[in-house]
């Protein structure tokens, strides 16, 4: 063991731990701003204070000051004319727990990762990718605000594009700590066909995508309208005259209520399809326990996000349901991510890239 791994290797478990952490906070994160967008609460907030917005208004006159900047907007004007301090009070505790979650994050990840820095538990490439993360994180903020931002003037609701950017771009973080926490664990390289790596990493992409749509969905409220299954508009394939009626017709893929939906729906038919062919062909290849199990938990998960999707839909997004499908949403995204870096070729061993002891599993 060289000078460098002795000094690392008394603080893997901590880096695993620490790292199995965030992922966890980030996906409460992520369900916390599902709850605040299904709660309407998101512009309940209409100012911007990194440090000095840590603390909800102390007094009567706070909260009265809050609510008088909240009733200057759109949202208020058009949708909640008339609400009392009291109610107003509900949909701030949403969009303040969602901001503290998010500066609770930075603080849990900023400062065991400079202790780490001090104390050279961390090889290279390891700082590079958490340093990566770390940068995502800051721009994460950023990009939270200017979601907020573009409901403030003109619009009742946040911009779906801004919704759905500020949302994947949640998930890419999440997907980051995952990939490198399960990185940190050396495995034998497993011997499996090409195409089972393709599919693996087109399931991975397609769960984006489908992650993307949903947000676009949630963005538009199209869950809220064709509330039938598996007909919408009528019909299983909507009229294209009822589909492209906007100028240029690519608008109709992210601000068409119909479009976005029948996307939404299409793409899990795709998705779950997918996840069997793949599971077939980790079953037949006999690529191994791991392997196998891991495709088969996939397509699992997936047939179960594509039910609750189904009931969701039909019973016009309770925010009960509509949570869970978020909440099974990160388990299928945790799934694929551990599949594709299951199947990952490992030219050489995780612990001379990583700077962490072996471990198996």
């Amino acid at each position: 063991m060289s000078a460098s791994s002795a000094t690392q290797a008394p603080y893997s478990r901590a880096v695993r731990w620490w790292l199995l952490s965030i992922a966890a906070l980030i996906a409460i994160m992520v369900l916390v701003g599902g709850a605040t967008r299904l709660t309407e609460s998101g512009l309940s907030i209409v100012e911007w204070k990194p440090v000095t917005g840590t603390l909800p208004p102390l007094g009567e006159a706070q909260w009265i000051a809050a609510f008088e900047a909240y009733k200057t907007i759109p949202q208020y004007r058009e949708l909640n004319a008339g609400m009392s301090l009291d109610q107003f009070k509900t949909i701030f505790w949403w969009e303040w727990g969602h901001r503290l979650l998010g500066r609770v994050i930075g603080v849990a990840y900023l400062l065991p990762f400079l202790f780490f820095l001090w104390r050279g538990a961390l090889s290279t490439e390891l700082k590079r990718r958490l340093w990566l993360i770390f940068g995502l994180g800051a721009l994460q903020g950023a990009v939270g605000w200017w979601m907020v931002a573009s409901g403030l003037t003109q619009r009742t609701e946040v911009s779906q594009y801004r919704l759905a950017t500020h949302l994947v771009l949640a998930l890419v973080i999440f997907a980051g700590v995952v990939w490198t926490l399960r990185r940190l664990a050396d495995r034998p390289p497993v011997m499996v066909s090409a195409r089972l790596r393709i599919t693996s990493v087109a399931l991975l992409a397609m769960t984006f995508v489908q992650l993307y749509f949903g947000a676009l969905v949630a963005g538009l409220r199209a869950g809220r309208v064709y509330n039938t299954w598996p007909e919408i508009d009528g019909a299983f394939i909507p009229s294209a005259a009822r589909l492209f009626f906007e100028e240029p017709w690519w608008r109709n893929l992210f601000e068409n209520a119909l479009m976005v939906q029948f996307e939404h729906r299409m793409a899990a038919y795709v998705l779950i399809a997918l996840a069997i062919l793949h599971a077939i062909d980790a079953v037949r290849s006999r690529a191994g326990s791991a392997v196998v199990q891991g495709a088969v938990w996939l397509a699992a998960a997936i047939a179960l996000q594509v039910v609750l999707g189904v009931f969701t839909l039909l019973h016009q997004v309770p925010i009960d349901l509509a949570l869970a499908h978020q909440a099974v949403a990160m388990v299928v995204l945790t799934l694929a991510i551990s599949q594709v870096e299951r199947l990952a070729t490992r030219p050489e061993p995780a612990q001379r890239k990583m700077g962490v002891p072996v471990t198996s599993g």
